[in-house]
């Protein structure tokens, strides 16, 4: 016989007991003596008995397993969500499987398609920046009770539970902080304004500046992409001006990275002469030769927290009551050497 082959049946046959016996054995049946699972156990791994799990999962309707799907897992950002869900679900026998989208809806479809048919227990979802059309994520809602969790990034879709941070509220702190550090010309890169956080983050600029009697400008709000390269890229364009800023609030930490280089090569003092603040508190920014102040958005604690949600679910749908869930995490503003002027 092909150890790899063995079954419930062949260990049956060769303990000569029922496979009734041997199936309430390897599921720990309390009515089972302890030397008959000994023994099962035992033979088991002798055969190289594997359990099926997916059969398993069909009889108990749960697999344990939790898909993640993010645009990158290489960032300090996503990586540390994940593992907040991870350090919440564990204790409780949960599993995860990663998924990354690389910013392509067609590929966040079909791994969410995968995803369910792997009958997950549920789903935690930072949708890409191509995702306009939600049709294969509403028809999840329609089809399955599966539990859909959005975090940081997310759609309006009723029925999903969602954990974010307070993009407003950051945008809003971190300028009121520059013109409190006496600045007078914010510009702000804006990121990709087809994401929602990102249009928070420029509302609460615009907020702040409003609140404090400054002119909203529509030429200080420059739309970047989310790298070194775009912060670099951004600070050549506005040279070319006659109007120089002496701050930048960036929408990205990586932008705003970019933005101190292209400064540093220009030889302009920060924060003497441009102060910046970037977004989501990198772990670069705290440990470069000038530290870059930045906005915090507790992506553990929002992995936590999406976690929990998402146990809260469970136990409700079991219970066959399903409650949407908003939870709004509060950004902290950490200040460094390249804001702080006073």
């Amino acid at each position: 016989m092909n150890k790899k082959n063995a079954t419930i049946y062949d260990i049956s046959k060769k303990l000569n007991i029922s496979v009734a016996t041997v199936s309430r054995a390897l599921n720990d049946h309390p009515r089972i003596s302890v030397a008959t699972k000994e023994l099962v156990a035992k033979t088991a791994k002798e055969m190289n008995y594997k359990q099926n799990n997916l059969a398993k999962a069909l009889k108990s309707g749960e697999t344990k397993n939790v898909g993640i799907i993010v645009p990158y897992v290489n960032t300090n950002f996503f990586s540390s969500v994940i593992r907040g869900i991870e350090e919440e679900l564990s204790p409780f026998g949960y599993h995860v499987i990663i998924c990354q989208s690389h910013e392509e809806v067609n590929i966040e479809r079909g791994h969410l398609n995968t995803l369910m048919n792997a009958q997950v227990d549920g789903v935690f979802m930072s949708v890409s920046r191509t995702t306009v059309d939600t049709e294969h994520i509403r028809s999840i809602l329609d089809t399955s009770n599966t539990p859909i969790i959005f975090f940081d990034r997310k759609k309006d879709i009723p029925g999903i539970s969602t954990v974010t941070i307070d993009d407003y509220r950051g945008g809003y702190i971190a300028t009121e902080h520059l013109i409190r550090e006496g600045c007078k010309n914010i510009c702000h890169f804006s990121g990709d304004l087809n994401l929602e956080i990102y249009r928070n983050r420029l509302n609460g600029y615009k907020q702040a500046l409003a609140d404090h009697g400054f002119q909203v400008k529509e030429e200080n709000i420059i739309p970047t992409g989310s790298s070194i390269e775009a912060g670099v890229e951004a600070i050549k364009k506005l040279w070319d001006r006659k109007s120089i800023p002496d701050a930048i609030f960036s929408a990205s930490d990586f932008a705003a990275l970019g933005a101190c280089q292209e400064l540093k090569k220009k030889k302009i003092r920060i924060p003497q002469e441009v102060a910046v603040i970037g977004f989501s508190n990198e772990p670069f920014t705290q440990f470069m030769e000038l530290p870059i102040s930045s906005v915090d958005q507790t992506p553990v604690m929002m992995g936590k927290m999406a976690g929990q949600v998402f146990l809260e679910n469970i136990k409700e749908n079991s219970s066959g009551i399903s409650i949407e869930k908003k939870v709004v995490l509060t950004p902290q503003l950490h200040i460094r050497k390249s804001s702080k002027r006073k």
